[in-house]
């Protein structure tokens, strides 16, 4: 292989240039500020007087006792037509369950309805201050039925 002196030179160029941007880049590195700290503990939780709504937007895990054998999944959301209310979803034997309901000094109460339109159970609990609010226990009854069930609400996701 002919090697040219403009080839040798262009090598040594290249060579000469990797080595300068490697030294550049180090002495970039050296003098860089530190990363940032990792993001802190969340503050304390919010007292049961300054709960909101908005607090209970997100999925929601509802395990019953006695009784239900697998637990059910709800979402809650902003209620379009009540401030200060949430409105959802939850499916429980393969049919969709309305639900709506508030949160006020820590006392929750839920209302569902399985055709839109008449109440068929009230869910009425306290939402557990040591849990920073993602858990509520409290009381399921059914409207249709004579039967009460004591229930346990874990916030799943926002």
């Amino acid at each position: 292989m002919n090697d040219t002196f403009f080839s040798r030179c262009l090598r040594r160029l290249g060579m000469a240039c990797w080595w300068a941007c490697g030294l550049a880049s180090l002495a970039t590195w050296a003098d860089a500020p530190p990363p940032p700290p990792p993001p802190s503990a969340p503050s304390r939780c919010p007292s049961l007087e300054d709960w909101q709504p908005s607090d209970l937007y997100g999925l929601w895990r509802a395990e019953f006792s006695p009784g239900a054998p697998t637990p059910i999944t709800l979402l809650l959301e902003r209620h379009p037509e009540l401030p200060g209310s949430v409105r959802g979803v939850m499916q429980r034997d393969g049919q969709r369950v309305w639900l709506s309901g508030d949160v006020d000094n820590g006392d929750f109460t839920l209302e569902e309805s399985d055709n839109g339109r008449n109440i068929s159970a009230t869910w009425l609990g306290t939402v557990t201050e040591q849990r920073c609010g993602r858990e509520i226990k409290g009381t399921w009854t059914s409207d249709k039925t004579p039967s009460t069930r004591q229930f346990v609400l874990r916030k799943l996701a926002d």
